[in-house]
């Protein structure tokens, strides 16, 4: 949970929110996200259910795509001693993170943007698509 701004330094490490990593777990996951510009982080416990889970899929077209698509950039994120995380260079790429990142926490899992493409995700935001989501949870 929250909403934490940060940098990325020369070599593609930033520090990764202890509050975060303290919901996470000391071992986590990052892979491209299906629908988005920006990165996912799972716990350990979250990426092995979502491994199974996409393991089930037949070889179709459809389901190899899913296969390469998450678990080609995947990687595991290690912290270091200051709390830093090394960002492998195709990930960063693919979501255009340079230097400004925002970490965003979604319940069990994360995201990492890039500022100026989640201060753009903000404005575009759906309203009317959140509120009947809501109403159908009985928020």
């Amino acid at each position: 949970m929250g909403t934490y701004h940060h940098n990325i330094d020369a070599k593609g490490r930033m520090s990764f929110p202890t509050k975060l990593r303290d919901l996470l777990g000391g071992e986590f996951y990052v892979t491209k996200s299906i629908n988005q510009k920006c990165l996912t982080i799972y716990s350990k416990a979250e990426w092995e259910k979502l491994a199974q889970k996409v393991a089930l899929l037949p070889d179709s077209q459809g389901g190899l795509d899913i296969k390469r698509w998450l678990f080609s950039g995947a990687g595991e994120l290690n912290p270091d001693k200051q709390g830093r995380v090394l960002i492998p260079s195709d990930l960063r790429d693919f979501a255009g993170l340079t230097k400004d990142v925002v970490v965003i926490g979604l319940d069990d899992k994360a995201e990492i943007w890039d500022k100026e493409k989640w201060d753009q995700q903000q404005n575009n935001m759906d309203m009317a698509a959140m509120l009947e989501a809501m109403q159908q949870l009985g928020i």
